[in-house]
């Protein structure tokens, strides 16, 4: 009767010693599952950022100094299953290497997989062309700009000497328009993560008129 006694204990101790198995196994397998659906559905992706047209509302050039006003029509997508909040996002425009605009975008919100139209317009203060051959290059009348072939985005209206694609369309210049989208998504709402979409466009300038040949993005 001892004898029995004493075995009961231990037979106790292995039935438990099975149940914490089976139920760290049935975790360790619900979080494999959870991972699977975070990475496949719910991994954050950055927003996706299209230029969809660029403007020079006013534009003037005196004593080799330039002076205009740029507006950009972006649109901006949400690929997520949650909302995108935007709070770190600007504009920058550079010329022949050097910044010569730049503007905060406002903080907003863009719902699951939304698309939100922005206008960004702002004043570029005076700056001075450059003789800078990157900055756009002229030749007999037709301006080539490096690293665009045509098609690139680029309207080829023109050949340029020897044989080459250009626009002849008198002196021109190149800006490069950069536009960085930065915020968070939160998922399942708990998880925040940072995720952020940028955008770079060259930008091809009559400096003749101050018309938007083309840009290339």
């Amino acid at each position: 009767m001892g004898k029995h006694n004493h075995q009961r204990p231990s037979q106790s101790g292995r039935t438990n010693l099975a149940s914490c198995i089976v139920a760290t196994i049935f975790l360790i397998f619900l979080v494999i599952i959870l991972l699977i659906v975070f990475f496949t559905v719910f991994k954050p992706k950055d927003p996706k950022i299209s230029v969809n047209a660029v403007q020079l509302p006013s534009f003037s050039i005196s004593n080799n100094t330039v002076n205009f006003t740029i507006t950009q029509y972006v649109s901006l997508t949400n690929p997520n299953r949650a909302s995108f909040s935007h709070y770190d996002s600007t504009l920058q425009l550079v010329y022949a290497g050097s910044q010569v605009g730049f503007m905060f975008i406002p903080a907003g919100k863009i719902e699951s997989g939304r698309t939100q139209n922005m206008v960004a317009s702002f004043s570029v203060q005076s700056f001075p062309l450059s003789s800078n051959p990157e900055a756009a290059v002229n030749l007999g009348g037709a301006a080539v700009f490096p690293g665009v072939g045509v098609g690139g985005g680029f309207p080829a209206v023109g050949v340029g000497p020897g044989g080459g694609a250009g626009y002849r369309v008198g002196p021109t210049m190149e800006i490069e328009s950069m536009i960085r989208m930065a915020g968070r998504v939160r998922v399942l709402h708990f998880f925040t993560h940072h995720v952020e979409g940028k955008a770079a466009c060259r930008v091809a300038i009559s400096v003749t008129d101050g018309s938007v040949l083309g840009f290339h993005c």
